[in-house]
């Protein structure tokens, strides 16, 4: 059954809007507005948290309007019925009072500073968008067996840790710690509807906040990375596992294939497959099979699940195509 949204309008003007998806995580939803509402930014901004109530079935309404009561100038509840994060983040773009926009997830606390830190450089005309520094939960230690080496090491984990000097970005901000000018939005769209992930379906999807970074980055506009916008994630027992690692990296590399597309300078290709992707997934195969230091093996081992993902995501594009390109021969 839907809910209808409550949604007040507020009386000033907001410069800053919190966009905050959610879906039956009541729990570690209340926690992250509790650390919002511990914001601290001057009086000459005006700020809002805009809770998108992605058909939650839980007491994700009651523990959001318990903030809305006590912060009526700070916090605003949206009812969004249709599942799927990419519907939540865009009903909230749409309904969002500020012209900038922070996007964070339920399962995060963030400093009191993040907010500020975050949108501050966006008041100027140099950047567009800004990313912060996620760190993992206070306390947390990653067990011997993740790797080490790259930039991605923790994504699964959802950290995003460039270092602690400001510099302009080359890719995509994470999504539980980004912001962007509005006005983005309404030039090159919102978020796409084929990504990200959605309630209840075993066709689990990412990269909706990748694919939208880049997509602004290929046009040419400028991201800022902001390590003083600190906020940290929930690191639950149930991902510190190497069955997890394994499932978000094949389902990662299926994203992006239908995010950004196939090898564009492939030269041989079959049933929509680049013909490099299995020569690759060889190789690391191969390596996998030979390597015995446990987190090197482990290394390889992501990156043959990496390249299955990419071939799964290449043949589910084929398929569709195909099957499109026959429903339109026969109209």
């Amino acid at each position: 059954m839907s809910q209808p949204p409550a949604t007040p309008q507020l009386s000033s003007a907001i410069n800053v809007t919190v966009i905050l998806c959610t879906h039956n995580r009541c729990e570690s939803l209340a926690q992250a507005l509790e650390s919002l509402a511990a914001s601290t930014l001057p009086n000459s901004i005006a700020w809002e948290v805009l809770v998108v109530d992605n058909n939650s079935t839980d007491k994700t309404r009651e523990v959001t309007e318990r903030y809305c009561d006590s912060h009526p100038n700070h916090f605003r509840y949206l009812y969004e019925p249709r599942l799927g994060k990419s519907n939540a983040l865009n009903s909230g773009i749409a309904s969002a009072n500020g012209n900038i926009l922070a996007f964070t997830d339920d399962d995060v606390v963030v400093e009191p500073t993040w907010l500020l830190n975050l949108t501050a450089p966006l008041q100027a005309d140099a950047w567009v968008g800004c990313g912060g520094r996620t760190l993992p939960e206070r306390g947390f230690s990653p067990p011997r067996w993740i790797p080490r080496r790259g930039l991605y090491a923790l994504a699964p984990l959802a950290v995003f840790d460039r270092g602690t000097t400001p510099r302009e970005l080359r890719e995509s901000p994470f999504g539980n710690n980004m912001a962007y000018k509005k006005s983005l939005f309404e030039k090159y769209g919102g978020f796409r509807l084929d990504l990200g992930p959605r309630a209840g379906s075993s066709e689990a999807q990412k990269s909706e906040d990748s694919e939208f970074g880049n997509r602004i980055l290929a046009a040419g506009e400028r991201l800022l990375y902001e390590p003083s916008a600190v906020l940290y994630h929930a690191v639950p027992q149930s991902r510190v596992q190497q069955a997890y690692f394994l499932s978000w990296w094949f389902d990662k590399a299926r994203a992006d294939v239908r995010g950004f597309g196939t090898e564009p300078a492939a030269k041989w290709v079959v049933r929509g497959i680049p013909v490099v992707l299995f020569r690759r997934f060889a190789v690391w195969l191969l390596r996998w099979t030979l390597e015995f230091e446990a987190s090197a093996r482990f290394e390889c081992k992501l990156k043959v699940w990496g390249l299955a993902g990419q071939i799964v995501g290449c043949y589910r594009l084929f398929i569709e195509a195909s099957t499109k390109r026959a429903h339109d021969a026969r109209s």
